[in-house]
């Protein structure tokens, strides 16, 4: 699912939304889980995600799992934004607050560096309400080829 809200894009948010749509269209877990696409840019994703009873955990909160594939995504689509393909290299998770049934949690990430093959990102999940409901840190490592042949990266 995509935001469409702004639709004047700079050329370097243009590239990651056509990145980003690509692929969200060759995953099966975000279509399921009805991510919705919110912004892209060089470096950066939002993501979003309204939590279902079947995400849950024994407890009744969103499983762990449902609250990392969220932030995986964001990190999957902020890593790629340039066109250039990049698959996790290792992410480590904090969970800080619990998230619901019902509510739409919205996952950021943001490139901290690029040397080399390797990126550093951090991703940060909200609740509705501002709260922050995990951290993570993310390393990517670069695949040297496009994500989407024929396109111009921003490499």
């Amino acid at each position: 699912m995509l935001n469409h809200r702004n639709l004047s894009r700079s050329p370097s948010e243009h590239l990651a939304w056509r990145v980003a749509i690509d692929l969200l269209s060759k995953e099966g877990t975000g279509t399921a889980w009805a991510l919705t696409l919110e912004a892209a840019d060089a470096g950066m994703s939002r993501v979003s995600m309204r939590l279902t009873s079947a995400m849950t955990n024994g407890h009744g909160t969103a499983h762990g799992g449902m609250i990392f594939a969220l932030a995986d995504s964001a990190f999957a689509y902020a890593c790629n934004s340039r066109n250039v393909a990049a698959v996790a290299q290792s992410c480590a998770i904090a969970f800080i607050d619990a998230g619901h049934p019902g509510e739409r949690l919205v996952a950021e990430a943001r490139e901290l560096a690029v040397r080399g093959r390797t990126g550093s990102y951090a991703i940060t999940v909200f609740g509705e309400d501002g709260r922050v409901v995990a951290t993570m840190q993310g390393l990517s490592r670069s695949l040297g080829r496009p994500v989407i042949e024929g396109l111009q990266s921003d490499a």
